[in-house]
């Protein structure tokens, strides 16, 4: 085998002639002795002329071609159940490995399937009515059904993202996401593959059970869980507990019953939205062309001992309102598979540890999520609804009021505010002085007034983490407990998810 790299104008593909003609000259042979090729990865190269990279595998004959291949799904039906808590991308993918193994998954899902849920989000962005069951974090799919199913993630270490991709295919993705770095779905193409993976489920033997909250977890003397939802209880032995970052009502309940948890570091910020033409000026240097993807980018620098880095960063994308419950104001960004809203927006976060909310300090383990939650209850006290606070990004830098504010695209509005008061101190300072430095080293053209700052980002990972086995990945405490995913700190974004929660399966 050689691995090769050809380079074409975006736009382009390169041929199989192109492809076997260069793979031949590589390995120093005959064309007709390139007996197969697999591309295995494509990116884009903005340096100079705007270019589609392609890494290749080329093979001789006799050589074993090194495609990966899913195990086979099986009926489970008769199977050992296994209770699965949540059906975000840890829920999911731990039950379809579960299928594989031959076990029967019984998923708990306090929302709504993914086409019923449609309905309470609008209802959240046109009336400001959250369903705390329902809304763009509950619900079947998780908070990465209804982003932009960004596929990205820089550990290696997970687990082989082969299994997540291949299987996101199967069920509807477009075959590119096996080869772009950079590879996303879409919030249009995403509930349709969400739903074929519940058939799939269903199909083989295994459950779903919506409108299904959790209220208790019991550890019985046979070493087995009830699981209880409102008037129905569930009973396995094994228990996956995948309810994302935002099922406070968990930690709640550890907390009550004194099992172990644990504080842990978070982000804080605001959600920075530019018209998406300026960023595709700065990213292309200038070259950019209708025909071009639209452009992306994250950064990250150090401020005062803490990270301030972007977060989910949406191309062609739209701000929606993420709260769970009445009396807070959330945002995350979402988009489309066509990525073409003149908007671009990205959560700009700070890192934030225990030790800087020192006032939190008598909530013990769940210190973190107390702040997290005053922060989200100050925005919508400001605004009176979930309408944000929002203010020009220069103004903030500077310290001084808007004179008014350019037009954005969340749904719900926003309203002229002292974001940088808003914010705690310790966040907001931090901001101020990233902004011109990514626009005066990284980006030129990003600090820009014609940028909005909207508060606030916060969900950007769990502040609490149930701790776990390094070796088994049990809870510390409750053995055959396996706290998995986002909302058990152990991930974050679809893939990591789901690899956390396919590597909690196979030690079920």
């Amino acid at each position: 085998m050689k691995e090769i790299e050809i380079s074409v104008p975006i736009g382009r593909e390169p041929s199989s002639e192109q492809i076997t003609a260069a793979a031949a000259k590589a390995m120093g042979v005959a064309p007709k002795a390139v007996a197969s090729y697999r591309i295995v990865r494509r990116s884009i190269d903005a340096r100079g002329d705007i270019l589609y990279r392609y890494r290749i595998e080329a093979y001789k004959a006799g050589e074993d071609l090194n495609e990966y291949r899913l195990p086979e799904y099986r009926d489970v039906s008769q199977a050992e159940p296994v209770t699965v808590i949540g059906a975000g991308p840890a829920g999911m993918f731990a039950a379809l490995h579960l299928l594989m193994r031959g076990f029967r998954p019984v998923i708990l899902e306090r929302g709504k399937d993914v086409h019923a849920r449609k309905f309470d989000m609008a209802r959240l962005s046109r009336e400001g009515i959250v369903d705390p069951d329902s809304n763009y974090c509950f619900g079947e799919g998780g908070a990465g059904t209804f982003s932009d199913g960004k596929l990205f993630t820089r550990s290696s270490k997970r687990g082989d993202i082969r299994e997540v991709l291949h299987q996101l295919v199967t069920f509807g993705a477009d075959p590119s996401i096996l080869i772009d770095a950079h590879p996303h779905i879409g919030s249009d193409r995403l509930p349709a593959i969400v739903e074929n993976i519940r058939h799939c489920i269903i199909s083989h033997g295994g459950e779903y059970h919506f409108g299904t909250r959790v209220t208790d977890i019991r550890k019985m003397e046979d070493g087995g869980f009830d699981v209880v939802a409102g008037s129905r209880t569930f009973s396995s032995r094994k228990v996956i507990l995948a309810t994302g970052h935002s099922a406070r009502d968990i930690y709640n309940l550890f907390a009550e019953k004194g099992w172990e948890l644990q504080a842990k570091g978070f982000a804080l910020g605001v959600r920075v939205e530019h018209p998406q033409s300026l960023i595709n000026r700065i990213q292309y240097h200038g070259k950019y062309q209708p025909y071009m993807p639209a452009a992306e980018y994250s950064f990250v620098t150090q401020i005062e001992g803490r990270g301030v880095f972007s977060f989910c960063m949406c191309p062609g994308g739209i701000l929606v309102p993420s709260a769970t419950g009445p009396g807070e104001t959330v945002l995350n960004g979402m988009s489309n598979s066509a990525r073409n809203s003149r908007w671009a927006n990205a959560g700009v976060v700070v890192s934030v540890e225990p030790e800087d909310i020192q006032e939190y300090s008598r909530y013990g383990a769940l210190s973190l999520l107390h702040f997290q939650m005053d922060v989200e209850k100050r925005m919508y006290d400001f605004t009176g609804s979930i309408k944000a606070p929002a203010q020009r990004m220069m103004d903030f830098c500077r310290r001084t009021p808007s004179s008014g504010l350019p037009a954005t695209s969340y749904h719900p509005g926003a309203v002229n505010a002292p974001l940088h008061e808003l914010l705690p101190e310790h966040v907001s300072l931090r901001l101020k002085y990233a902004f011109p430095e990514i626009g005066n080293k990284k980006m030129k053209g990003y600090y820009t007034n014609e940028a909005l700052l909207l508060g606030v980002e916060s969900r950007t990972s769990s502040p609490v983490r149930i701790p776990r086995d390094p070796d088994t990945l049990e809870h510390t405490q409750l053995k055959g407990l396996y706290p998995c995913g986002e909302g058990a700190g152990y991930s974050g974004g679809i893939v990591s998810s789901a690899l956390d929660g396919i590597r909690c399966a196979e030690m079920v």
